[in-house]
């Protein structure tokens, strides 16, 4: 059942950023703490904690995680907010 699940949501994902949709990227440093990004991405991404932290895991290890897809519009937003507070990210 959690296989289907992930697979319907890894779908719905896809979908939105073939339809139109764009995805919002953070990239690893050296410089920000782990409680420091996870702190923005709940307040600026409307994360919750624990998709906070999964996300701020997989920047740390793999270098960069999408973190949400959505319009380029609100996506952009969030991306400049980021930059502000000196994290790399983009919209793509």
């Amino acid at each position: 059942m959690n296989d289907m699940r992930t697979q319907s949501e890894g779908a719905s994902s896809l979908a939105s950023v073939e339809e139109g949709g764009s995805e919002l990227l953070v990239f690893n440093d050296d410089y920000h703490t782990f409680d420091f990004v996870i702190e923005c991405l709940e307040t600026i991404c409307h994360l919750s904690k624990a998709q906070a932290v999964n996300c701020t895991n997989i920047i740390h290890y793999k270098g960069l995680c999408v973190v949400k897809h959505g319009s380029y519009d609100s996506l952009k937003q969030m991306c400049r907010a980021l930059v502000q507070k000196g994290l790399k990210a983009e919209v793509r």
